[in-house]
Parts: C-alpha cells; structure tokens; sequence
C-alpha cells in the first residue's frame, strides 16, 4: 500500500505539472508581427508579394501579422503589441528622431528586427540602425542588377538555414556591403566567383543574425524579386529568421533607455563666458571652467554659482587675434572624495609658446593656488588660428587621457596638417 500510494502521489504531481504547463502554454497569446515598408527611395515591385508572403506564413505558423507604412506606428504603445518588426526593402530616411528613439527603446525592452533585401538600404544618418542592420548597402551588379550566383550555407545549426543545402544557386539582385560589424554571425554568403559585379571578396555575407542592445536581429540579402517570394526554401528561410528575431516573445520596458519625456532640465547657472568643461564632485556640486581663466562652482545647498580662482592664460595669438587658447580642459581624480585632486589643461600667460596639465587639490569648496603641480607640458604655436582641444577622461584603470587638438591652420595648403617647411609651423 505505501508503494501505491507513493505511485498515486507521483502520477498526481505529474498529472498537476502536466496541467499547469498546458494552461501556461494556452493562456500565452499568439505572436504578432509588424511589416513595415515605407521607402523614401527606390521602390521595390516585390514589395507587395513580400507582405502577402509574411502574412501567408503567419496564417500557417500561427502568428498574425500587421503590415503599414506608416511611420507613427513607431511609438511606445504601438511596438508593445508586437513580437518582432519586419522591414521589408524599406530605403531611405524613413522614421523621424522621436520614432527612432521609439524604436531603439523597443529593441532595447527585447524586441526583435528582421530585415529584407533593402532593409540595408535604409537610414544612414542613424549610426544604431546601422550596427542593428549589421551592414549597409554599397553596391550592386548593373547591367543586368538580377543574375544567378552559388549561394554557401555556413551553418545549419540556425533556424532558418536547417534543410537548406550547402550550396544554393538562385536567382536575385546581390548587395555589396560596407560598414559590416562584426558581431554578426553570417549564415549564408555569396561566392563571388559564380557571377561579375561583387565587391566583397571571399567573405561576402547575404545573411546573418546577432544578439544586439538587448534584442536580437535577423537579416537576408535576397528578396529584390516577386519570384523570391514564392521560394519555398526561401521562405522557409525566411520564417526561421522570424522565429529568431520573435525569441521568447517577451518585452520588458525597465531594461529600456527612459523616455526623454521623463527628464526634467533644471538650469543651474546662466550668462557665462564660454564655459568649456565640468565634473560631478561629491554632494552633488559642479565644478566647471570657462576659456578665459575662471574656475566656478555650483553648490546645491545654496543654488548658487561663485568663481573659486582664475587662472592666468593666454587668450590672444601673436597677431593679436583671438585664439582659441586658454583655460581647455577639467577632470576630476576618481580618488578626489579622499585626495581632493582636480587636473586642468590650460595655456598660461606669457611669452613661452606651450600648454600644461596640471594638478590642484581642492580644500572644501576652494582651490588651493599654491598646490599646483605641472604634470606635462605641450609645445604649441601661437601664431595662428586653431584648433586647441584639452578635453580628459579618466579610463577604468586610473590613467588619465589627455586631448591636444592638432593646433594647425585649416586655411594654408587645403591638405593634411603636415607642412615642416620652415616658418609654416602653423600648418
């Protein structure tokens, strides 16, 4: 009896766990994509086959699809609704900033990013679409565009390569890409050597996936033609890239950048002459400097701005202009809660053509004059306009990094800061 009630007791739990799996399973909704499709450039005709194609995958695998071209349909609200979005040979410039940052919260929050054939062809004025993308378009083959190539499948082990064969010739317009990250891993590439018109060499990528800024990205070069769309390898392809980029079908906001509208600027100080750089210290007060000579610092406690020293620079080349020396560069010491360090890059006052990094220690809220210590010092010339730079940070392992600028005139010669002839010094 102990044995059966013991058997009784197992097949109860499996019986239970079994239960609340299949309940869990039920109650997850359906997965639901987004198409998007706006163009601000060429327009691909396979366009319209290519939604009717996602749409006839979805009807099959179970998840819906929305397709639009409109752009607004980027924004919070909106993307929470969706699994993965689709961008089916978009071109172009084709969201605005706020739909942008809609976007990169989406991805951020776990979302997925399929791209098709064009995809690549959009948004080059938007660095993060580009490393999403994982490559933009360059080029392609003219005369004709569309031509037969071999196709490598590199690794099957991915959703949307498995029961592909090793080589696969196909018919299709090939991109030649350039910014390729490389944090993609290429599924398929391109034999360059079956076809004339590509530019990439012996690695020639056609499709790839990444994991990127906490969502995950699926692209394939293929789907210039109306006939890729009724492929049946492609579009097996195809739905393995949708399955990846739709992941676990889970969105979560707190892992997202906030939303600018959740900032409030508060203005801590106004009417100053040239402020250049700023550290954070201890209890919240800003310590900042401007060109011409003056070290300020906004205290909380009283709201105010007061001017702690100035230092003596100088501000005027030998023709008497104005240069674009002086007071450059602050940071603070990543010990300075215990060491009270603070370092400032300037041009000092007098004849000797040169600029130094120096090192102060800050006793409360006041500089100590007297415990400044040169740490470099930077030949320049002062005899003509410019480009003086003196911004530092400190890296992870306490070395500080010192900017310089190249100190040269950008009007002389039209070329590269390199003329050692004598008396161009400024060139």
């Amino acid at each position: 009896m102990p044995t059966r009630s013991l058997i009784r007791g197992f097949v109860s739990v499996a019986l239970l766990l079994l239960t609340t799996a299949t309940v869990a399973f039920s109650q997850r909704s359906p997965a639901r994509l987004l198409v998007f499709s706006k163009t601000a450039g060429f327009r691909h005709a396979s366009i319209e086959p290519g939604i009717a194609a996602v749409k006839k995958l979805g009807k099959e695998q179970g998840f819906s699809v929305d397709a639009t071209e409109d752009a607004s349909a980027f924004n919070d609200k909106n993307l929470k609704q969706y699994h993965a979005v689709v961008f089916l040979s978009t071109t172009g410039d084709v969201l605005d900033a706020k739909q942008q940052d809609a976007f990169e919260r989406y991805i951020q929050a776990g979302g997925g990013w399929v791209g098709i054939h064009s995809a690549t062809d959009t948004e080059y004025d938007w660095p993060w679409y580009g490393r999403l993308a994982g490559a933009y378009f360059t080029s392609h083959p003219l005369d004709p565009n569309v031509r037969k190539a071999t196709f490598r499948v590199l690794d099957k082990t991915h959703a949307s390569t498995q029961g592909l064969p090793d080589k696969w010739e196909r018919e299709d317009e090939f991109y030649n890409f350039k910014s390729i990250s490389p944090d993609i891993h290429v599924l398929v590439d391109i034999d360059e050597t079956t076809y004339k018109g590509g530019t990439n060499g012996a690695n020639h990528p056609m499709s790839w996936y990444h994991a990127f800024d906490g969502g995950r990205a699926f692209y394939t070069n293929m789907g210039h033609t109306d006939a890729t769309f009724t492929e049946a390898p492609f579009l097996r392809h195809l739905l393995g890239g949708i399955r990846y980029a739709i992941g676990t079908g889970t969105l979560d906001y707190t892992k997202a950048r906030p939303e600018e509208n959740r900032f409030t600027k508060v203005v801590l100080a106004e009417v100053l002459n040239e402020p250049v750089e700023l550290a954070i210290l201890p209890n919240d007060r800003v310590l900042f400097v401007e060109r011409h000579g003056a070290v300020k610092l906004y205290t909380p406690a009283n709201k105010r701005v007061s001017t702690i020293a100035t230092i003596k620079v100088s501000s005027k080349y030998a023709d008497s202009s104005e240069a674009e020396d002086g007071l450059l560069g602050l940071a603070a010491d990543p010990g300075f809660a215990k060491n009270g360090w603070v370092y400032m890059y300037y041009s000092p006052a007098g004849p000797a053509a040169k600029n130094v990094l120096a090192r102060f220690t800050m006793k409360g809220d006041s500089l100590d004059m007297s415990s400044e210590r040169i740490m470099l010092e930077i030949p320049v010339q002062r005899d003509q306009c410019c480009h003086t730079g003196g911004s530092m940070t400190f890296d992870a392992k306490g070395n500080l990094f010192l900017s310089t600028g190249d100190n040269t005139s950008p009007r002389a010669t039209g070329y590269a800061p390199i003329d050692e002839r004598p008396d161009r010094s400024p060139w």
